[in-house]
């Protein structure tokens, strides 16, 4: 009886993840790609293919991608040096810090820059900012500075220092050292995560559609206005293709630069020159202006009420305005449900796959890691489109569901929860279950009482990271029908932020404010988790 339980719970380890990724994201995406090369959709081809618009909003989605990403790099890798020379709780509080960019919403991200340009009059005027490919810009170098500092910041603290010790010794200036010695040590961490930083902006959506206003698309922005706004379902399938190949090529691009990187040693890094003053003051200046000033600005206009401050714009969540289905407070009541429910799938899908990439047979190994990794680097928008047209016929007829937002948002939250998990398996001593299995305890016993208890420290971090990402997720729920109980956060703080009004404006500031102190609170508990499990994601 317990070798048939043994077995039962082996092949439910790995039917459950691969049933929730076939139905939730395969068929999805699949649909999409048959609509979109199959019938009107290859003559949607067609019309996109000899549309000027069309050909415009692809150069535009590329190079704008490949100038925020060469802005990011050379912003943030100074910052990295620093970040890399920090030890113990100095380093764990910078590297917070710089991330709650990274995991804010991006509707929140687009509306602090939108408070910054109305606070400086940076929205109209010779200096006009809103509404340009320079908010795209700037949004997107405040948005992934944190992939810079942390991903270029630990490889560069795992380098040993005695190299540039010794160029210094030998005459070579501050300036030639690093040009030499440590620019190519750090290439492939930096190409690495200048990739990462590239798909980023590649799909990015909510930022453009917000910043860039109805005049800058990008193929995300397209998708959503064929999908929505014009109901051509076709014309959208097709731009779906057209981005699915290109974020495929991107991502096989970043996996084959990932595991070219070598893994550095850990030990501590031995610089004889600490940074100069000037050095870290400009840095600090630079990220305080970067990083801060639009989340300071965002806050200061949330009180804002005239020509005074006070807290009316927050007791106005409470109120229904015509533009939302249902009230702001009900909005981020739904998200937090939402979010809870997304997290625990997340964490249950995420830690049954984990147990089959770290015991499973290497081909299963093979097809869950990069399965599971391919919703992180699909468009969001694409996946809620194709949970919109393949999830609209029985038994699986879930598009006014009250569970659908919590899957699309579960399938963002899974390779987060498994990168988390899977180092911390892998990092067992085998000798605990060779002891185990000595005393005469099965496989299953084994892996219950020994790889779950600690695999545990990591399934909080990567449930903190799915529950952040829920919180504020856009792309894919963006797709989902006008309802009041479907209504979420995010969606409304994008609904408010389109709508003029100064006192609908005060509202969204203060929305966006709530909804960043969320997430705030949730990188805060995952960088304390780290600090007692550290390099588990």
């Amino acid at each position: 009886m317990t070798d048939v339980a043994s077995r039962i719970a082996r092949v439910a380890t790995v039917l459950v993840p691969a049933a929730f990724l076939a139905l939730f994201f395969i068929y999805p995406v699949v649909t999409v790609l048959g609509r979109g090369l199959g019938g009107a959709g290859i003559d949607s081809f067609g019309d996109l293919a000899s549309s000027g618009r069309i050909r415009d909003t692809v150069w535009f989605t590329v190079w704008q991608a490949v100038v925020s990403t060469v802005l990011t790099v050379v912003i943030a890798l100074p910052a990295a040096g620093i970040v890399a020379r920090l030890r113990g709780r100095r380093q764990r509080l910078v590297r917070a810090l710089v991330t709650v960019p990274f995991v804010l919403p991006t509707v929140v991200v687009a509306g602090a820059f939108e408070g910054l340009f109305d606070r400086f009059g940076l929205d109209s005027g010779a200096l006009r900012l809103r509404h340009t490919v320079w908010a795209i810009l700037l949004a997107h170098v405040f948005f992934n500075y944190a992939v810079i500092v942390r991903s270029v910041g630990s490889y560069w603290a795992g380098l040993d220092g005695r190299l540039e010790d010794q160029a210094r010794i030998l005459g070579a200036g501050r300036w030639r050292t690093f040009r030499e010695i440590t620019l190519p040590r750090l290439r492939p961490a930096l190409l690495a995560s200048s990739a990462i930083v590239f798909l980023f902006s590649f799909t990015s959506f909510g930022v453009v559609l917000i910043l860039g206003g109805p005049r800058r698309a990008t193929i995300e922005t397209e998708i959503y206005r064929f999908a929505v706004t014009r109901s051509d379902l076709s014309s959208a399938a097709a731009m779906a293709v057209v981005q699915l190949v290109a974020v495929l090529g991107l991502i096989i691009v970043s996996t084959r630069l990932e595991r070219r990187r070598p893994v550095t040693a850990t030990q501590a890094r031995r610089d004889s020159s600490p940074v100069g003053r000037v050095w870290l003051v400009g840095n600090l200046v630079v990220g305080a202006v970067l990083l801060g000033a639009p989340i300071a600005t965002l806050v200061e206009r949330s009180l804002s009420v005239g020509d005074r401050y006070a807290l009316d714009n927050y007791r106005a969540l409470g109120e229904r305005v015509q533009q939302l289905p249902a009230s702001a407070a009900t909005a981020l009541w739904n998200s937090l449900v939402f979010a809870v429910a997304a997290t625990a799938l997340a964490a249950l899908v995420g830690m049954l796959a984990s147990l089959v990439v770290v015991h499973g047979t290497r081909w299963l190994r093979h097809v869950f890691d990069l399965g599971l990794t391919l919703p992180l680097g699909t468009s969001a928008v694409t996946i809620g489109f194709g949970i919109l047209i393949a999830l609209d016929e029985p038994p699986l007829d879930l598009r006014t569901s009250w569970w659908i937002i919590p899957i699309a948002h579960a399938l963002v939250g899974i390779p987060f929860v498994v990168r988390a998990v899977v180092p911390v398996l892998r990092s067992i001593d085998p000798s605990l279950r060779e002891a185990a299995a000595l005393l005469g305890a099965a496989p299953g016993r084994v892996r219950r009482e020994i790889d779950l208890p600690i695999g545990l420290r990591g399934l909080v971090v990567g449930a903190g990271f799915a529950f952040a990402v829920s919180l504020g997720e856009f792309g894919a729920t963006s797709f989902i029908p006008r309802r009041a109980e479907l209504l979420t956060a995010p969606v409304a703080l994008f609904r408010l932020l389109g709508t003029p009004g100064e006192q609908l404006r005060g509202q969204a500031m203060a929305l966006a404010v709530v909804i960043m102190a969320m997430v705030v609170a949730a990188v805060l508990l995952i960088e304390s988790t780290r600090s007692t499990n550290e390099g588990t994601i």
